[in-house]
């Protein structure tokens, strides 16, 4: 791996040095449904990140200016980002699902002065984004069409990276809370190099590794741990646009590494073409971003001979804990990679479980799960309340989840905050929901809950009570829903019922109808 650029913590500068001396050699190869696929020199990587920062940098931002993007996934996308990091500015990815009240939402809190979009939503969001100052919006289509690449094709190819401290700011991600308000996870050039960094000697990644890129670029696991491993290793990546299960299979044998989502095992696992041929030079299977179902982590060893490493993350931490690659030192040689846990905490994170009373767990006991490390975020953007709240007095972040740790030092995450729903590894939060859902015609109140599904983990279940008087339809409901929400969010059934049952303290009683409707999605 290359050395550390230490005049320079440029994130952009780290990956850029990881390249392999041959930059002619294929970097990215696209798989396309209708023919070859495109392929792309690290020559070009590095020309087209150039050129694009510097049509950033001609336009005259102030310093720390955030560049927002929702488009779909390509590999002019990823190149954006890479170039918004060369530039010096913040990359703000959106979910390609949201719709306009939460793009509005975003372009507001964050006052991005750049925003880029898919030419088929040029219309309203360059609305909203003119409408909250933002100076220049481009578009950016998956066919590699759009005003970003016509004006950036007239910039120069050569660009040395803006220089950057650690704790200087690279990306935002928002993240909804419990209250249903977005906030901003703010991620600094040091937090992601040095978790890209563990993670490519953690999962022992080697010279001729080869990626398989099928997830979306808009969070953590796909636009930062599976990118960044894959250019510090000057690995080549086999890029999907979409996920598909047949397609998956059948690269197998070109590739050593794949990370998916539970959702994505599960379906690959319905597929003639996984066997343990086609596996044969796979390396490493990696899941994460929603809780891997013991079946289905017993099902792939089964077929394919490889037992699938599981780890934990968040927006806020990037990777936190991993299941060993190969034995642990630090937790006396063991290399067992066990289902149901998210391994060990990563070199360099303290993770602890304390109690209601703020006391540490013993072993095995459940709690609230705390963490320290260079990888934690900086704070919430705008929020220093809540950042503050977020953070205890020595300066470990609450992550909401709760947990335990055995006897051998194995994390197991037994719930996340105890509303938390992960659909198909997309965090969906049930304020946000029933804040839309309460203001809807004929709608006293509602409850969101998450239920057991087969294929994406959990589903969203809408429990909702009638104004006195009033007739509402569930599907009616729904429809309303999905003019207003991105898809993931929208929950999968809707019942009308007299009332929701309540504690002695008037509080709604969630966990009891998550057993009443555990089994309306099966």
């Amino acid at each position: 791996m290359a050395q550390k650029n230490m005049s320079n913590q440029n994130l952009f500068a780290a990956l850029r040095a990881a390249f392999p001396s041959d930059l002619d050699a294929i970097a990215v190869e696209t798989v396309e449904a209708d023919g070859p696929g495109l392929r792309y020199s690290w020559r070009d990587l590095d020309r087209a990140t150039a050129m694009m920062a510097n049509l950033l940098a001609s336009l005259a931002l102030p310093e720390g200016s955030r560049i927002a993007v929702q488009v779909e996934k390509s590999v002019e996308a990823m190149v954006l980002y890479l170039a918004s990091l060369r530039a010096g500015y913040v990359f703000l990815p959106l979910n390609t699902a949201y719709m306009s009240a939460e793009i509005e939402y975003f372009i507001g809190n964050a006052e991005p002065a750049v925003v880029v979009c898919s030419p088929k939503n040029f219309g309203w969001v360059s609305k909203i984004a003119f409408s909250a100052g933002t100076q220049h919006v481009f578009t950016l289509g998956d066919d590699r069409s759009g005003s970003l690449l016509e004006r950036a094709a007239h910039c120069s190819d050569q660009h040395a990276p803006a220089v950057k401290k650690t704790d200087d700011l690279a990306a935002i991600l928002y993240t909804s809370g419990t209250t249903g308000r977005s906030k901003g996870a703010m991620l600094t050039h040091g937090n992601m190099l040095s978790n890209a960094r563990v993670l490519h000697d953690y999962w022992g990644f080697r010279k001729g590794d080869v990626l398989i890129h099928a997830l979306p670029i808009f969070h953590v696991h796909g636009l930062f741990v599976a990118i960044h491993a894959a250019l510090l290793n000057g690995s080549r990546m086999i890029w999907l646009s979409r996920f598909d299960p047949a397609t998956v299979a059948s690269r197998l044998p070109e590739a050593t590494v794949f990370m998916g989502v539970p959702t994505l095992y599960v379906r690959m696992l319905g597929e003639p073409g996984l066997t343990k041929a086609a596996s044969r030079n796979m390396r490493l299977f990696i899941s994460g971003s929603a809780p891997l179902l013991i079946e289905t982590f017993n099902d792939w060893k089964a077929r394919t001979g490889h037992t699938i490493l599981e780890r934990y993350g968040m927006s806020e931490t990037v990777m936190l804990t991993s299941n060993p690659y190969q034995a642990d030192k630090r937790y006396g040689g063991q290399s067992e990679r066990r289902g149901g846990t998210v391994g060990f905490p990563l070199p360099g994170v303290s993770l602890r479980v304390r109690g209601d009373d703020g006391r540490d767990l013993p072993v095995g006991e459940v709690g609230a799960i705390q963490v320290k490390g260079p990888n934690v975020f900086s704070g919430y953007w705008r929020m220093p309340e809540k950042t503050a709240e977020e953070f205890t007095a020595d300066g470990y972040f609450k992550t909401g989840d709760v947990g335990r740790v055995d006897e051998r030092g194995y994390v197991t995450i037994v719930g996340r905050s105890k509303d938390l729903i992960i659909s198909g590894g997309y965090n969906v939060y049930p304020a946000e929901i029933e804040g839309y859902l309460n203001e809807l015609p004929g709608v006293a109140e509602s409850a969101v809950v998450g239920v057991p599904h087969a294929d994406f983990g959990e589903v969203g279940v809408a429990v909702v009570v009638a104004r006195p008087g009033a007739r509402v339809s569930p599907e009616a409901l729904i429809a309303s829903l999905k003019a207003k929400l991105a898809n993931f969010k929208i929950p999968k059934r809707c019942v009308v019922v007299a009332e929701l049952p309540r504690n002695t303290m008037g509080k709604v009683q969630k966990n009891l109808l998550r057993e009443q409707y555990r089994d309306i999605a099966a």
